[in-house]
């Protein structure tokens, strides 16, 4: 029988996207193959257990709750989150998928929100992006952008343009980091200030949006669910 190893499935607040603030269930898969700083799910790298599709299923459906995000670590890295997606779509859920982009994004059911996570130089998994996912992207799809400084902004802000994001997908974010990562001595673990990244947003005139974390000023920074 189809599993997949899941770190957790919980209900909460939709905290990223154009979706921000509506109840969502989370399906957290185990493993990633990227080190980013400032990540805030590492407990996923190695944390989890295997779970039949059908038993996810009965655990997302015993719930009210109409949008499911499948989240990580990098889901992606699990070809069995595919069928599980398309099942989603097939029970009429509203499906978002938080990747980083670094695996194909071509073989993922059509119905689903694609929510695309490129990391930017200072990010740690700098040139992690799969080249080939620019030309999948559709209206369905959004783009993040974690803005460490200046050279991450000046970065993103020049993919934007180059690739006609604003053109291409539902919406583009700008996030500024909001927390120190675990090494002070990484160029870009200092949380950025958010009137520092508004500023170079208004001065480049760049087509993209600022957006914040939600959950990370409901709950704590490391309070993991609800």
């Amino acid at each position: 029988m189809s599993s997949l190893q899941i770190n957790e499935i919980y209900t909460s607040i939709q905290g990223e996207s154009t979706w921000s603030g509506y109840p969502c269930i989370f399906v957290r898969l185990k493993g990633c193959p990227l080190r980013c700083h400032y990540c805030d799910s590492s407990y996923a790298f190695h944390e989890g257990a295997k779970m039949t599709i059908p038993d996810i299923l009965r655990e997302i459906t015993a719930s009210d709750v109409q949008i499911v995000e499948i989240t990580g670590g990098e889901p992606l890295i699990q070809q069995n989150v595919l069928p599980l997606m398309r099942l989603l779509c097939d029970l009429d859920y509203t499906v978002l998928l938080e990747t980083s982009g670094e695996r194909d994004i071509s073989k993922c059911d059509r119905r689903v929100h694609r929510i695309i996570d490129i990391k930017t130089p200072n990010s740690g998994a700098a040139g992690s992006f799969l080249e080939s996912n620019y030309s999948e992207l559709t209206k369905k799809d959004e783009i993040k952008f974690v803005i460490t400084n200046r050279e991450d902004f000046d970065w993103a802000n020049d993919i934007v343009i180059r690739h006609h994001l604003s053109e291409k997908v539902r919406s583009v974010h700008f996030s500024p980091v909001m927390e120190q990562c675990s090494n002070e001595h990484i160029e870009g673990c200092q949380a950025l200030d958010p009137r520092v990244l508004s500023r170079w947003m208004i001065d480049s005139g760049t087509k993209a949006r600022l957006h914040f974390q939600l959950h990370k000023f409901i709950w704590p920074v490391y309070t993991r669910k609800v």
